[in-house]
């Protein structure tokens, strides 16, 4: 597993952690099902302390990103509630896009960063 962390970056270590787990989903570095590796060995892998990975490993479970297995460990077994999906995405995406419509971009703008982020995952 490549994960690379920023220990200069101002962002929390488990958010970095978490951030690149869930791109590695996206991008289909990882698939639904794949096992990740033990917090004790990615831990050491990266560099970080066990209790970091073992946040970011239970921040995605919450989100319904893995399911925590005691023989498996964590797997990726992705939310397939869509609605519950949706209505978090239309949360997050709140604040960058007032932002976005503070500095003057217009709506054409917009969709075309996302409609290139989307497709950079295959969509």
């Amino acid at each position: 597993m490549i994960i690379e962390i920023d220990f200069n970056s101002e962002e929390a270590l488990y958010i970095q952690l978490r951030n690149q787990i869930i791109m590695g989903i996206a991008t289909a570095k990882y698939q639904e099902g794949d096992s990740l590796p033990s917090v004790r060995s990615l831990a050491e892998e990266i560099g970080i302390n066990m209790h970091t990975v073992n946040k970011a490993y239970a921040v995605l479970k919450q989100e319904g990103m893995l399911t925590l297995d005691r023989r498996k460990g964590a797997v990726i077994s992705l939310n397939s509630d869509k609605l519950r999906a949706l209505a978090e995405t239309e949360q997050e995406l709140r604040i960058p896009l007032a932002k976005a419509f503070c500095k003057g971009l217009s709506k054409e703008e917009i969709h075309a960063v996302v409609d290139e982020i989307y497709e950079g995952y295959g969509g």
